[in-house]
């Protein structure tokens, strides 16, 4: 549907500008009632968000502020304001700021005070002299200087506490600088050194930084530095997700058409915007500049240039307000299925393309039709940029003038990151004339609209077009031969976006801590997750292993909860101080555990490994297990797998130090399937049918962890090429020996509305006919003397297996033999069995203590619970 409010041509209409001084006035009014408080209040939070449904869709606002919600706090945004900003417009500026805390989310504000300083400097008789674009600071400059920028701050600290949000002013302590050119420029300096915990200790303890660009030498000297480029190093080292420069303009502005640019893509654009004769001066310095900052930020990151007043209509819709910036990728255009990578696009499109992800269609019938086609004499264009996060096929018959996109798919990082916009651009250039059909019920019906210059509903669809104005050439492709089309309803011009329903991009935390030594000591590096918790307890209740560090960056000097043996706090430790640690070898730490999303761990495994190389006994080496995916592939020998129950023989006596703990899923799957591994059928793939509580989705805030949005609910993801379908193939075609011929397995993850355990329903093709006494007689003698794998002959419950440290494996059943059905059908020739766990214990925190108890050589099940029966409920 399209929203009133959107129909209005360039969204630059009346009600378009009535409408944002009324969200203004109504979120001052709002944060105004607001008392100080550690954390938004949870019924005013929801109050404010609805507020911003006012400039975008729900789904729009909930996306970014999902976005920006799921990394650490001091991740969100730097915010560079102008002096001309505070001076004339201070009070919608901590309105905006005060609505951003109000949801949740702490900008980190550096200011300048440029016009301010020039007027206070002209009343002192004081020329302001200039040279290179920099001010010449000698002393009666610095000394006014100082005085104006603790003013300045002092505003906008006093008028955000006006408004109820804790502030606090950080006039230095942040910026270490050395001198840019003392002989040229005075005291002017280039900044060398950022000390990110004054900045972090703010937002710990709920306020929001309030910094000057003012930076001081070693030695305590003042020196002025320009506050753009004091917000760029502060980007560099807390690679935030935005960095926004308000000024007045509200964005950057094209020198011959004088029209706002929306979107930038520098690895795309960068070049020939330099080419442009308006691009000089200012201009291509702002430009440069940024490009140099976005080069050393991970791509996730952009510059957004936009005024106070629009700040949240560029931070929450798609469409935005000012002028976006970002990296983005180089994107291709190819005539041949042979220049694309087409196992990468096949996946794209088996997760996002309706009909290859519902199996109407398969990816190599699609490649057939296309191959058809151009022997046909007609085209296709397939478009995409360098990762496959957006992929378009664009057709045109032998004969025709009119362009067919066929597929237009992108994953929410392509979202997010506007590259569809810049994708669309390139499908435009190419085609004059387009015609595309979407689903009536799309979630992107107001993206296409926009994009179309008119449209005819056919049944279920909407057919599209552009470029068009005779009708007879869009009625042979769409079989319209009685009704004359309408032109489309003007859709939200100047949008940027373009919704998906791309599951969420899972982003975790790490953290820090400190101890006393102990007979086997442990660093957990990684303890804010639910996994590290149990981690925690298992250690607290572990004879011989006893923390010495707990890392965890959000939590850094918060005492460590359910610990007992120690008093003991949360620290913050880096890569390099982890190394510094390791280097003393295992007189420091036993075991380092790395409880770290997947692609963290590599700096903490590698400052390890150089801090230990030295180290030739092999009884010094400090034990490493990581419970991310990074080391589950390993092909270097270095690291073994760590599944006790299947690789124990890899694990005992094993010097190298190094273990990769299985996933969740991964080790229920594998202990469902490893005994039937003589028995299967190899030319048929085993089913795994899954389901997690929502604990398995972290604790980033998503749909996936959210009891309301979960109850009666089941929410199926990565329904191919999960990371834990391969990783159960690679392992079990490891124990089967036949690497010439691997196992490979279907697996279908669902998430729950119970908060942990783990149920898996297993469909195994078989070779011969098995009776269900066969099949429990070989998991009994397979799993014999295992105490944390348990095998029943009655179907195990999740709920009988949450909080417990072992699996259970049973409710096996075969087809039943009849004269229709014997041994020579294949549907006959299978089992099907159910395996429960608990994700959070024997799919991780359990697990890895088993590890640790082996590879230090004290009794595998030391420190966990491990009872003769499970527990089952009485049916």
């Amino acid at each position: 549907m399209i929203r009133a409010g959107r129909l209005l041509k360039n969204g630059t209409g009346i009600m378009s500008r009535i409408a944002r001084p009324a969200l203004t006035q109504t979120v001052s009014r709002s944060v105004q009632r607001c008392s100080y408080q550690s954390g938004p209040d949870t019924s005013e939070k929801e109050t404010i968000v609805k507020l911003l449904y006012n400039i975008g869709s729900k789904k729009e606002v909930e996306q970014y502020l999902g976005h920006f919600s799921s990394v650490e706090s001091q991740k969100f945004a730097v915010i560079k304001v102008g002096g001309a900003v505070i001076s004339d417009d201070l009070a919608t500026l901590a309105s905006a700021l005060t609505f951003l805390n109000r949801v949740g989310l702490y900008p980190i504000v550096v200011h300048g005070a440029g016009p301010q300083l020039n007027k206070r400097l002209e009343a002192a008789g004081i020329e302001a002299r200039y040279e290179d674009g920099i001010r010449i600071t000698d002393g009666p400059t610095l000394a006014i200087a100082r005085e104006v920028f603790a003013s300045e701050n002092r505003k906008l600290v006093e008028a955000l506490e006006r408004l109820g949000t804790r502030a606090r002013p950080i006039t230095s302590g942040v910026f270490v600088a050395d001198y840019l050119n003392q002989e040229k420029y005075d005291r002017v300096g280039k900044i060398v050194r950022v000390n990110r915990d004054v900045v972090e200790s703010s937002i710990r303890a709920g306020c929001l930084p309030i910094l000057t660009s003012l930076a001081e030498t070693p030695e305590g000297q003042i020196l002025n530095v320009n506050a753009d480029i004091a917000a760029g190093e502060l980007a560099r080292v807390l690679e935030p997700l935005k960095i926004v420069y308000l000024n007045e303009k509200n964005g950057l502005y094209h020198g011959t058409t004088g029209k706002r640019i929306e979107t930038i893509h520098l690895d795309e654009e960068y070049e020939d915007l330099l080419k442009e004769p308006w691009v000089r001066y200012g201009t291509k310095l702002k430009l440069k500049e940024i490009k140099e900052l976005l080069d050393t930020l991970p791509r996730s990151s952009s510059v957004a240039i936009i005024s106070a007043e629009h700040l949240h209509k560029e931070l929450f819709t798609h469409s935005g307000a000012g002028t976006l910036i970002m990296r983005g990728h180089r994107l291709f255009s190819e005539q041949d299925l042979g220049s694309v990578d087409s196992d990468r696009l096949r996946a794209l499109l088996l997760e996002h393309d309706p009909a290859i992800s519902s199996g109407r269609d398969s990816a190599a019938s699609y490649w057939q039709k296309l191959v058809q086609l151009k022997s046909e004499g007609g085209q296709y264009w397939i478009y995409g940029d360098e990762p496959y996060q957006v992929a378009a096929v664009v057709t045109r018959a032998a004969g025709q003038s009119v362009s067919v996109l066929e597929k237009f798919v992108a994953t929410k990082a392509a979202v997010l990151g506007n590259i569809t916009d810049n994708a669309w651009k390139l499908i435009a250039r190419d085609h004059p004339q387009l015609v595309w059909t979407v689903a009536k019920g799309d979630d992107n019906l107001s993206w296409h609209f926009e994009r179309a210059d008119g449209s005819w509903a056919v049944g279920e669809d909407i057919v599209f077009w552009y470029g068009i104005e005779d009708w007879t050439q869009i009625a042979p492709l769409v079989n319209a031969k009685s009704s004359k089309p309408s032109k489309a309803a003007p859709g939200p011009a100047g949008s940027r976006g373009y919704s998906t329903m791309a599951r969420r991009q899972q982003i975790g935390r790490r953290g820090y801590a400190t101890a006393s030594g102990s007979p086997l000591r442990v660093g957990l590096i990684g303890a804010r997750g639910f996994t590290g918790r149990e981690l925690i307890k298992l250690i607290d209740g572990h004879p011989r292993f006893e923390l010495a560090y707990v890392s965890s960056r959000e939590l850094a000097g918060q005492p460590v909860p359910g610990y007992a043996k120690a008093q003991l706090d949360h620290v913050n430790l880096s890569a390099a101080e982890v190394g510094a640690i390791a280097r003393s070898g295992r007189q420091a730490v036993d075991v380092w555990i790395l409880a770290l999303p997947n692609g963290v761990a590599a700096p903490f495994v590698d400052a390890i490994d150089a801090a230990t190389s030295g180290i030739s006994s092999a009884e010094q080496q400090p034990i490493v297990v990581d419970l991310s995916a990074d080391y589950r592939f390993d092909a270097t020998g270095r690291w073994a797998y760590g599944l006790p129950e299947l690789h124990r023989k890899d694990l005992v006596g094993w010097n190298a130090g190094r273990i990769a703990n299985p996933g969740c899923y991964a080790t229920g799957s594998q202990l469902g399937l490893a005994p039937l591994l003589p028995y299967m059928d190899a030319t048929r793939l085993p089913s795994v049918f899954g389901v997690s509580g929502y604990s398995g989705a972290g604790t980033k805030p998503s749909p996936k962890n959210d009891p309301k949005f979960l109850a009666d609910n089941l929410i199926p993801y990565a329904p191919v090429n999960h990371i834990h379908e391969r990783e159960v193939g690679h392992s079990l075609t490891r124990i089967s020996g036949a690497r010439d011929s691997p196992v490979m397995v279907q697996f279908t993850p669902h998430v729950a509305s119970f908060f942990q355990g783990i149920g898996l329903t297993l469909h195994v093709p078989l070779r011969q006919s098995m009776t269900v006494g066969d099949v429990h007689e070989v998991f009994r003698e397979f799993y014999n003397g295992e105490r944390l794998v348990h095998v029943t002959k009655d179907a195990p419950l999740v709920r009988d297996n949450a909080g417990k440290h072992y699996s259970v494996v049973g409710g096996f059943a075969v087809p039943p033999a009849t004269a229709e059905s014997a041994s020579a059908s294949l549907a006959a020739r299978r089992v099907v069995l159910n395996v429960t766990l608990d994700n959070l214990l024997k799919g991780a925190a359990t697990q890895a203590i088993q590890n640790m108890n082996i590879a230090v050589g004290i009794d595998e099940y030391t420190g966990i619970p491990t009872p003769e029966q499970p527990t089952m409920s009485q049916s």
